[in-house]
């Protein structure tokens, strides 16, 4: 009765129920997105994109639009920005990637500041306010996550083919290019819906980190999406029964319990853990084989 009484006591606050529902389903779509993002070795391009939408809220918020649409467009343009530089110079990815992400983050801290909006407070755009969702917000999550899902289930053969070999995916016929841009789209929904919860700073977390302890644990993509997506519901919901019984901050208690879980299949994940290979080496010089 002690464990249940303690399970249920949040439950009571709408709020609390609001909160929890939207960080379980972030948990899943960050991590069937963030999936893709790890296999392809494309971890950087979340982190820019989720920094480059700061200029694009602040002008919507001065023209008085939608603030997600002014975060899709800046953030889809952070995107092609980046490509644009690699592919028509020399510049390496990870360098154009640093560029534009400081570059678009300054900028909108310059336009916050020049545009006085002032209502638009900067702290709640990076480091976002879980326990101010509302059940609007819930819903427009939901609509998000059931059309992302979707999607990867109706092209889930081309993105494999595509995540894997691109250049294979080009030569067969297969139009890489929006195959990219659909990725890009559905990174910056994630991170548009994310926002509110974590903020700009740490969304990376959710992106990444469910899906790379995931990877440390199974082979197959579609397991890493399965696995991540029960790493990040869990840490998303023992994030908050950890901020609301420990009064922690409800985003950064989310990211911590990610990171344990990482830290623990980082030592012992069964085929790569540091601590199980480290023990199965030692079983191997007390127990030599046979032969």
């Amino acid at each position: 009765m002690a464990i249940w009484h303690w399970l249920s006591e949040p439950l009571m606050f709408e709020f609390m129920r609001n909160s929890i529902t939207i960080g379980a389903l972030l948990g899943v779509l960050c991590a069937v997105v963030g999936s893709y993002l790890i296999v392809q070795q494309m971890s950087m391009i979340g982190g820019v994109i989720s920094h480059a939408v700061v200029p694009g809220l602040s002008l919507a918020f001065f023209w008085n639009i939608n603030l997600a649409m002014g975060a899709f467009i800046a953030g889809i343009l952070s995107a092609l920005v980046v490509v644009g530089i690699q592919t028509r110079s020399r510049i390496k990815v990870d360098a154009a990637m640093a560029l534009v992400l400081t570059s678009f983050l300054s900028l909108g801290v310059i336009l916050i500041s020049l545009l006085e909006t002032n209502q638009l407070d900067l702290s709640l755009i990076l480091f976002g306010d879980i326990l101010s969702v509302v059940p609007g917000d819930v819903g427009k999550t939901l609509v998000i996550t059931i059309v992302i899902l979707i999607l990867v289930k109706l092209f889930y053969k081309e993105l494999l083919f595509y995540t894997f070999d691109p250049l294979g995916a080009q030569a067969s016929g297969l139009p890489v290019n929006a195959l990219y841009f659909g990725l890009v789209c559905a990174i910056v929904l994630t991170i548009v819906a994310s926002m509110q919860t974590v903020g700009v700073l740490l969304v990376m977390a959710l992106l990444v980190g469910p899906a790379i302890t995931a990877y440390l644990l199974v082979k197959e993509l579609h397991q890493i999406m399965i696995l991540g997506s029960v790493f990040g519901i869990i840490s998303s919901i023992g994030g908050m029964y950890a901020s609301y019984y420990l009064d922690l901050p409800s985003g950064p208690a989310i990211v911590m319990v990610i990171t344990i879980f990482f830290i623990l299949a980082f030592f012992f994940s069964p085929s790569q853990g540091i601590l199980t290979a480290a023990l199965q080496k030692r079983v191997g010089h007390i127990y030599p084989d046979s032969e």
